[in-house]
């Protein structure tokens, strides 16, 4: 058993060096480069569209908001990835992998926006009339060679309902682990959890929506405040935190206190890993919410992937990376304690009981939001591959896999995913990139029409 265990230990950590570096990175600039780096030219307008229209009325076909939608995928990637997952990465990979958390993230604009454009061009109606749509359904019918484009769809919908499971027991650890520094059982957490999230998933993806486009934004601004206040009272660290994730980007980090030290490679693989986990860019998870969306272009409700890695990524899980590094928890706790880091900090500067109790507050709502759409999106793959029937049979077993987070190993845990997560990304980027050609032709379509893009009125005009 131990010898299976290191053999997948060793090629999560091979796949996710170079491998996936240049799929992961290189699809995205790829894509970045083909879309003529939309995200950065169309910066302000992507922002006016989203955060400018949260809660505007919507128009079009689907079966729930864009808001809605995005807030659903926001609750898959603003989970415990944004808190524990970076204190791993930062772990064992050193400050440095916080970097290509934010170059992954950069780069990964393009690859999200391109899947969820791609995710509602080939949606579907399944059998209760709700939109459905995702990786599975773009590879399998958008792909010029048909029978390439079915045996990329299956393999990602086999792996990616594999891969949910461990997701699911990921998450759970995550609060587990955190809430025992508060001297909460490990088996009360999962009851809890288990209960909550039961609560919500047997009533479909509208039901999720309704939960999380009142969870999301208040979590979120609960943890980013606290977050703020934390940093802030270590100020004079926060210089330093930022020398060291930039120069740990491109050197080795020493040994120091209870860490052990990382190479290079250590701090771009286990960064662009966990980036990639915690924003989903490539996994092609984010257009299985989006492609319920209601929207009147493609490329409209594709923004909305934007605005999710600036707020995840960009936003939440710096926050926890400064929270990490300031407070110099990462030297003091060895690795396979990682998931304790953010509540240690907590508690270090607001007590055990206040800081304990808050962090293990905000990982309980961002486990509770995470799994719950990990288990919408676990039900669309087993739909696609054996139907309606079955994928209500699945939501049983993804809740009961909440039970293997209670009782697994963090590092374990989260090397097994990694390894499934590979097997979902390599399909999806191969199958988008080959379709960037119908991505930029739904692009430039809606950026060179007036009545979606009115600052184009005025280039004509000038023409």
């Amino acid at each position: 058993m131990n010898s299976i265990i290191e053999a997948i230990i060793s090629f999560s950590n091979w796949i996710w060096g170079v491998p996936m570096l240049v799929i992961l990175l290189g699809g995205g600039i790829f894509m970045t480069v083909r879309l003529g780096f939309f995200q950065f030219r169309h910066f302000p307008f992507i922002c006016g569209q989203t955060f400018g229209r949260m809660f505007g009325k919507p128009s079009g076909d689907g079966t729930i908001s864009p808001f809605g939608a995005a807030t659903a995928a926001l609750a898959s990637t603003i989970g415990a990835a944004n808190i524990v997952g970076v204190a791993v990465a930062i772990a064992f990979g050193g400050p440095g992998a916080v970097f290509w958390m934010w170059i992954t993230a950069l780069m990964g604009c393009a690859m999200k926006y391109s899947e969820i454009i791609l995710g509602i061009k080939y949606r579907a109606k399944n059998e209760e009339g709700e939109y459905v749509g995702g990786p599975m359904y773009y590879l399998t019918y958008g792909l010029k060679n048909k029978s390439m484009g079915k045996v990329l769809g299956t393999l990602f919908a086999f792996f990616l309902m594999l891969e949910l499971a461990g997701s699911i027991a990921t998450q759970t650890v995550s609060l587990v682990q955190t809430a025992e520094t508060i001297s909460i059982h490990k088996y009360v957490s999962g009851v809890v959890l288990v209960v909550l999230v039961s609560l919500v998933v047997f009533g479909g993806i509208k039901r999720i929506s309704t939960v999380t486009e009142k969870l999301v934004p208040f979590m979120a601004i609960v943890y980013m405040g606290i977050a703020l206040v934390i940093v802030i009272m270590n100020i004079k660290h926060v210089p330093a935190a930022i020398t060291h994730i930039f120069m740990n980007a491109f050197t080795a980090t020493a040994a120091e206190g209870g860490f052990a030290g990382a190479a290079i490679a250590a701090g771009i693989r286990w960064g662009v890993a966990r980036g990639c986990y915690s924003n989903e860019a490539g996994m092609g998870t984010a257009p299985l919410a989006h492609s319920a969306a209601i929207t009147d272009h493609p490329a409209r409700q594709a923004m909305w992937g934007v605005f999710e890695i600036i707020v995840d990524t960009l936003f939440v899980c710096s926050a926890t990376a400064f929270i990490v590094i300031v407070t110099d928890i990462w030297k003091e706790l060895p690795a396979n304690q990682a998931a304790s880091m953010p509540a240690r900090a907590f508690q270090m500067l607001l007590g055990d009981r206040l800081g304990g109790g808050i962090i293990t507050m905000c990982i309980l709502m961002f486990v509770y939001s995470t799994i719950m759409v990990l288990v919408f999106y676990g039900e669309k793959q087993v739909e696609f591959l054996f139907g309606t029937k079955a994928a209500k049979v699945m939501r049983v077993a993804y809740v009961a896999s909440i039970g293997a987070g209670v009782v697994g190993g963090l590092e374990f845990l989260y090397q097994f995913v990694d390894v499934l997560l590979a097997a979902i990304i390599i399909p999806n980027v191969i199958g988008v990139c080959a379709m960037s050609g119908q991505v930029k032709e739904i692009k430039d379509d809606f950026f060179s029409n007036p009545k979606f893009y009115p600052p184009c009125r005025k280039l004509h005009i000038l023409n």
